[in-house]
């Protein structure tokens, strides 16, 4: 690891001059120059003088960050079709229920497919990519088709019918599917 390079990158970061992190940390602009292009090495002191003036730890610091998945192919997606509800749900974001929302993406199959859900906590959201859906919330229901969306609080049993068929991009938070 190059202590220096990160130390400048932390720096940045922080909107500090080199000059204003050597005030801070009680060195030399020349000292952190040095630092930052890795021609010299801090004592252990020094280096935890430093990060504390940069609002980090030695933890922090060498804790390398690991690579989190940021784009999804659907070969990553996990697919369950029902039968007897013709509809597929497809978790277009693999392990979701960690997150603060859940997409996920469900196809409704013409004549009759539905997708049924209790009341819970969160929000929802849908955008219809495909098709026309009918959503039902408590005793009233809202049509929406091809380039519409749908936003409501899950406080009542809600559920989607289609007669012609539909894709819909449903985003839920917290996750609840």
């Amino acid at each position: 690891m190059e202590i220096g390079s990160k130390i400048k990158e932390l720096r940045i970061l922080k909107g500090l001059t080199q000059e204003e992190l050597a005030d801070r940390a009680e060195l030399s602009k020349g000292f952190i120059s040095q630092l930052e292009r890795d021609l010299t090495s801090p004592s252990i002191a020094t280096l935890i003088d430093i990060l504390q003036c940069l609002g980090t730890n030695i933890h922090e610091f060498f804790t390398e960050a690991s690579d989190e998945q940021v784009v999804f192919k659907k070969t990553d997606y996990f697919e369950k079709s029902d039968t007897e509800l013709q509809n597929k749900i497809e978790w277009i974001i693999p392990n979701a229920q960690k997150n603060m929302m859940e997409p996920i993406l469900l196809t409704l199959q013409a004549n009759g497919s539905t997708y049924p859900d209790n009341p819970h906590e969160g929000e929802e959201f849908g955008y219809i990519l495909q098709g026309s859906i009918l959503l039902h919330i408590g005793n009233k229901t809202f049509k929406a088709k091809k380039g519409e969306s749908f936003y409501f609080i899950p406080d009542q049993k809600h559920y989607i019918t289609t007669k012609t068929g539909a894709v819909v991009l449903w985003v839920t938070t917290p996750p609840s599917f």
